[in-house]
């Protein structure tokens, strides 16, 4: 078999003869095209976020499967190990008219919380208790982490000095213990994807566990109990509450969005992986949001928030209304907007004051004085030193089960049941199945002995592919035609690049017409999405964005890329190939781990020719949850009759 580079060297030498036939789509053009599609995406999920409840009734019915689902895409289904919290107060600090105890616990073995618990100096009955989530801040002095709850110590004070039990929590990554949340926001973990990991799910775990721990202390009233947060401390309020019905009036500030802002708006980019669910079941945030239907909550966000843009916010307001509409609640749902960006400003925190006063106290009072910090960071610190046990710094290894990984004896006979968990939970993001329209041929011109056609193959509403086909000029027919799928490596190396920008005369024709003969073959040549080169596609960080966008959409590029690669295969068929004719498919690197499961899906190939696969997805490609259900060698498994590598 002849080294791939060689075949994508001809592959741009064709592109180059057939100039005169029009280029494929200009970078301009295709980051225009890629927009819209990001645009069409987030808005069909928006328009069918909650389409289905009409009815009060229609809400009850499905409310349980959707936190079913939510469980599952914060990797909490199952829930983990729900042992003993091992709860220690390691400290005491005591003020005047409250005190501050330094505590930490684990929310399963060797996964430690470490937190402030603030109380009033006197309790005459148990207490209504807030849960506070910090949001993302660094406290580090002299390498030392004292968590971010000594950044948002003055709530924690506000609270115990107002009559309210308050439990701030640090993160994972912004705790004592510093775990990870940015994997695939700039450290490069996209097998966090496929294995279905988010830390979001870690920080909702933190917070359920944080509940069980309010709920065993005797200040604490059970049945009053409130959370609020700011930024990521609102979006965990927002997974919490959605979660566990024993938080009863929320207050989540500055923490959610919808998909358009996120995805076709850009603001994914500020946010690290902890802000997100795996979106399996394709989601608009509203759905999370609804969940908390019809306890009392407060939605709050500035006007000039560039993280949770207001526009997106007030989108996701009405549909969650509706919902508090439907189950006679309106009065239980709050929306609070005020000037300023992204900032935890006494604006904001007044009226979530207010709002728990209302719901939780039931009181109205004049509130007076502002929320102030008092404390030096050190003071707040819980761990004297990082235990020997934590897993904190290592959850993402072991929060989300693995499947598998060897191949299976019955792989064979596992297909079927394979197939539908891979389209379930892994490509659930692909068009409904149906015949492709055919491929419109643009160009066909005989060169140095070959007759090369391209056309062009419509792979979904505003994706449009390239496949060029070339066969020895006079021999219509073949017995076999090799697909070569392109990757962005083999597209861009060094010898293809000097063809790009012009050298047709270093064209090895005599070879390629040597190719074709000796196996008595035509040749054709498909570049899914995003593999040619482009201005907007030429650093990694320009990349992550993307692929971050298609992840929030619940698909992945790759995964995409192999729904081109299955309509490319289809094309080729419709391309004037005999039924009998056989059909190679070829590809190299992470490419052939696409074409692999795109031959899971259809048949219609004899043989494939796949180089350099890796090991596993834990090497890439990335796709959504794939780790859960398999890994490639009972995939190559199951395709080992076809297979040459």
């Amino acid at each position: 078999m002849k080294p791939l580079a060689w075949l994508v060297r001809v592959f741009l030498a064709l592109i180059l003869q057939l100039a005169w036939a029009g280029a494929p789509a200009d970078s301009a053009s295709a980051e225009t095209d890629l927009q819209e599609y990001f645009r069409t995406q987030a808005g069909q999920l928006s328009a069918d976020c909650l389409s289905e409840i009409q009815t009060s009734s229609d809400w009850r019915s499905r409310r349980a499967e959707y936190r079913r689902e939510l469980r599952e895409m914060l990797g909490l289904d199952p829930w983990p190990e729900r042992g003993d919290l091992k709860a220690v107060v390691s400290g005491t600090i005591e003020e005047a008219d409250f005190r501050v105890e330094k505590l930490h616990f684990q929310a399963s073995p060797g996964l430690y919380v470490t937190a402030n618990f603030y109380l009033p100096r006197i309790i005459e009955r148990p207490l209504p208790a807030i849960l506070y989530a910090c949001g993302h801040a660094k406290v580090v002095t002299n390498g030392v982490s004292c968590g971010n709850k000594a950044a948002y110590q003055h709530h924690g004070i506000w609270f115990a000095r107002h009559g309210y039990a308050c439990l701030l929590i640090d993160t994972l990554q912004l705790g004592e213990i510093q775990g990870r949340h940015r994997g695939t926001h700039n450290e490069g973990q996209w097998w966090w994807i496929s294995r279905g990991y988010t830390p979001a799910g870690v920080e909702a775990w933190f917070g359920i566990r944080a509940l069980d721990y309010l709920c065993s202390r005797p200040e604490v009233d059970p049945e009053r109990l409130g959370m609020t947060g700011r930024s990521g401390g609102g979006s965990y309020t927002w997974t919490v509450a959605a979660l566990d019905d024993r938080v009863k009036v929320a207050a989540p500030i500055a923490g959610i969005t919808d998909l358009r802002n996120q995805v076709a708006d850009g603001a994914v980019d500020g946010h690290c992986d902890c802000m997100f669910y795996v979106n399996t079941y394709r989601w608009d945030f509203p759905k999370a949001a609804a969940l908390l239907a019809p306890r009392p909550l407060l939605i709050g966000n500035s006007d000039k928030d560039t993280l949770f843009p207001l526009d997106g916010v007030v989108r996701l307001h009405e549909k969650v209304r509706r919902v508090y509409q439907l189950l006679g609640a309106p009065a239980q749902l709050g929306l609070l907007i005020t000037e300023g960006p992204h900032s935890d400003t006494q604006d904001l925190q007044v009226p979530v004051f207010r709002w728990f006063n209302r719901f939780l106290k039931q009181e109205s009072p004049l509130i007076e004085s502002a929320a102030k910090k008092r404390f030096d960071p050190l003071q707040l610190r819980a761990l004297s030193e990082v235990p020997a046990d934590e897993v904190n710094t290592t959850i993402q290894e072991t929060f989300r089960p693995q499947a598998p990984g060897e191949s299976r004896a019955d792989a064979a006979g596992r297909r079927a049941a394979l197939l539908a968990a891979l389209r379930a939970k892994v490509f659930a993001a692909w068009p409904e199945e149906s015949t492709p329209p055919p491929p419109r041929p643009l160009a066909s011109r005989e060169l140095e002995g070959c007759r090369i056609t391209r056309y062009s193959i419509p792979s979904q509403p505003g994706v449009n592919l390239d496949l060029w086909l070339a066969r020895e000029a006079g021999a219509e027919e073949t017995e076999t035609t090799i697909l070569t799928i392109l990757d962005s490596s083999t597209y861009t190396n060094s010898p293809a690049k000097g063809l790009w920008l012009g050298d047709p005369a270093s064209i090895r024709w005599s070879e390629l017409r040597q190719e074709m003969r000796s196996r008595k073959a035509a040749l054709a040549f498909v570049a899914p999405r995003l593999v040619a080169p482009a201005p907007f596609l030429d650093s990694d960080k320009k990349l992550t964005r993307i692929r971050r966008r298609f992840y929030l959409l619940g698909q992945t590029l790759d995964s995409m890329r192999v729904w081109d690669i299955r309509r490319a295969t289809a094309a080729l068929r419709q391309a004037g190939a005999r039924p009998s004719t056989r059909l190679i498919l070829r590809a190299q690197g992470e490419m052939a781990v696409n074409v692999a499961y795109a031959t899971l899906f259809d048949s219609s190939h004899d043989r494939l020719e796949l180089d350099h696969l890796p090991r596993s997805h834990r090497e890439g490609p990335d796709y959504l949850n794939v780790l859960s259900i398999t890994d490639l060698p009972e995939v190559l498994e199951i395709l080992h009759p076809n297979l040459s590598r």
